[in-house]
């Protein structure tokens, strides 16, 4: 196909954010080393760049951080909920303040492209403690109780691919309820965490009340299995989340899990063609598919289903992938070569069981972790590519000929997190939504969030909700 026209290059100044050589977890209100000393790098994906040596904490950290937010518990709890929500509110603002610095920070760190962390992530980040910080006062109402009362200490750990809106999702309640925190960030993601820790001192946070441990696995583990923290909350795979469940299975500590999806997208025949293929774009390459409710399973009703294609492939055809920094790129790079590495996998198995792959004409760059815009077509239920989560930009398509067939197809999985509808019947549209397994089902639209929405997921895509008044439920006693 040939491009009617170029876009220059568009990047993102990097000198709007200072990132130092290395840094210490941040306990008690003070940055500090790891008890034994040990440290990991935080790598660029899209250039394979140290940016930043980080403490990792280990099981004497985590000891050390959960006494704090002990401590720390009482006096915050006492507070009235206005002066909670005075904390939540001044958070909000700085993240504002701040914004375009953590919109950089966050695609340095993480890949995605500068357009998703600057458009998306960052507003969505300040809305949530907006959001919460209006509740802090008004928990009487929010339908748990007269008087409901914090659990205690949470601990929270989250995942590598909405760094920043993920500590949002966990913290914002969690201190709105009057709990205090000690969260994990992710082992490849973890700068944008303790910038975050440096916004709570600004902000004038007490001492403890938020606590960050950048580390790997076995800090998760400490932490989930610690016996004075009252709450656990966890995003992230399917697996670790069962192994978690088990972990606190006989205790009394509350727990949520938001888990791997696999989300079906379902196009009817009426629907508005070039508007669902802006929305199964959207769906499954934003954040190069690394997101727990990606519309990775196409499902196009027979009739349609050439022309569907057609249009999407035209459509790929013009995404660009390259610089996260450039304010042009659509894709950016993959989160790390672990990850790089499944995808990569699980795409050739799908041509190894006889799915049709067809890849999106676009050049790599020669360093970073990178993965093409991918769709599968001839796919079947039994085909691996269907059936487990990929977590990158590759899509599996699916026919269907009636809505029973569509609705059947789409909760055939282990996973029931999310799910689109294209049609432009207002009266299908409730029908088919009504029968889906799913946790959030969106019409004529995709990943479109707002913290006064909850979210959440059936089977193995965890339980719990998160946002809107149902968040705080999992944080009140």
């Amino acid at each position: 196909m040939t491009k009617l026209f170029e876009y220059a290059p568009a990047p993102e100044s990097r000198s709007v954010v200072d990132i130092a050589p290395s840094y210490g977890m941040f306990v008690d209100g003070e940055f500090t080393e790891a008890a034994d000393g040990r440290v990991f790098k935080s790598v660029a994906p899209a250039t394979e760049e140290v940016l930043s040596e980080v403490a990792r904490a280990g099981e004497a950290d985590v000891d050390r951080a959960v006494a704090a937010a002990r401590r720390a518990f009482g006096p915050w709890s006492a507070l009235p909920g206005a002066e909670r929500g005075k904390y939540l509110f001044r958070i909000a603002r700085i993240i504002q303040e701040r914004s375009r610095e953590l919109a950089v920070l966050e695609t340095l760190d993480n890949g995605k492209p500068i357009r998703e962390t600057r458009d998306a992530d960052l507003p969505l980040v300040a809305a949530h403690f907006f959001y919460y910080a209006g509740w802090a006062d008004k928990l009487g109402y929010a339908g748990f109780g007269a008087d409901p009362k914090p659990l205690g200490v949470a601990g929270q750990v989250i995942p590598w691919n909405f760094p920043l809106l993920m500590l949002a999702w966990k913290i914002a309640p969690a201190l709105a309820c009057g709990n205090t925190v000690v969260l994990k960030p992710a082992e490849t993601t973890p700068l944008s965490a303790l910038f975050f820790a440096d916004i709570c001192r600004q902000a004038g946070l007490p001492a403890g009340v938020v606590n960050i441990l950048p580390g790997y696995g076995d800090a998760g583990a400490a932490l989930v299995a610690h016996p004075d923290v009252d709450k656990v909350a966890f995003t992230g795979s399917t697996a670790v989340g069962k192994e978690i469940a088990r972990a606190v299975a006989g205790t009394d500590k509350r727990l949520t899990l938001e888990l791997g999806g696999k989300g079906a997208n379902i196009v009817f025949d009426d629907a508005p063609v070039d508007q669902a293929v802006e929305g199964i774009v959207g769906g499954i390459f934003f954040n190069q598919g690394q997101v727990c409710c990606a519309g990775s399973r196409l499902l196009v009703q027979e009739s349609v289903a050439d022309e569907v294609l057609e249009s999407l492939k035209r459509r790929l055809g013009t995404l660009r992938l390259g610089d996260p920094l450039d304010k042009n790129t659509d894709i950016g790079a993959v989160n790390s070569p672990e990850q790089l590495a499944r995808i990569t996998e699980l795409a050739e198995a799908g041509e190894a069981e006889g799915a049709e792959r067809w890849t999106a004409p676009c050049e790599l760059p020669g360093s970073g972790y990178w993965f093409a815009p991918t769709l599968f077509t001839g796919v079947t239920q039994a085909h691996r590519i269907a059936r487990e989560e990929i977590f990158g930009p590759v899509l599996s398509v699916l026919t269907f000929r009636t809505p029973a067939e569509a609705v059947a197809k789409a909760n055939n999985t282990p996973y029931g997190l999310s799910a689109g509808v294209w049609t432009e019947k207002g009266s299908r549209i409730l029908a088919v939504a009504d029968r889906l397994r799913a946790g959030v089902v969106w019409a004529n639209t995709f990943n479109k969030f707002d913290p006064a929405s909850p979210f959440g997921g059936y089977k193995e895509s965890g339980f719990g909700r998160e946002g809107g008044r149902h968040g705080l439920e999992a944080y009140l006693r």
